[in-house]
């Protein structure tokens, strides 16, 4: 892994950014994380560089600026398009997913209520080769097993 990895993480819900944090930390040391609870805060820090992000992993379901809306914000900036946004969603609807995919999300996780399952999806999101990865109803959505 390279140096200097930086994580935004952007979710309402505290009690998940506490234990995302944890599972973060207990990764890589040299892993920075960036916490924001809402998708203004996320887009401003986006905007205001730096720090700019290696990823980020998003909420869908927050109030005022959504997960969707901020995915779609992103992808249409041309300074933000290439960024990796990983959702991670209580959510495992197909509807949801596939409007994730269609909306240029590149990896969908559903949360997972463990230590353990959270720090395995999340390692396995930081060594995908996002340069060469290419989501596709097949490989767009990890499952935690």
């Amino acid at each position: 892994m390279k140096k200097e990895f930086t994580i935004f993480y952007t979710d309402d819900d505290l009690d998940d950014l506490d234990f995302f944090s944890e599972v973060v930390n207990s990764i890589d040391s040299e892993v920075k994380l960036i916490t924001q609870n809402n998708g203004k805060k996320l887009l401003d820090a986006l905007n205001n560089p730096p720090p700019s992000p290696n990823i980020l992993f998003l909420d869908l379901n927050m109030p005022g600026i959504n997960g969707f809306d901020v995915l779609t914000e992103i992808r249409n900036s041309d300074r933000l398009k290439n960024l990796t946004v990983i959702i991670l969603s209580t959510s495992s609807d197909d509807k949801i997913i596939d409007r994730s995919l269609n909306l240029g999300a590149n990896f969908y996780i559903t949360k997972p209520n463990d230590f353990v399952s959270l720090k395995k999806s999340i390692e396995h999101s930081m060594n995908i080769n996002w340069n060469s990865f290419k989501p596709n109803k097949d490989n767009f959505v990890y499952l935690n097993n």
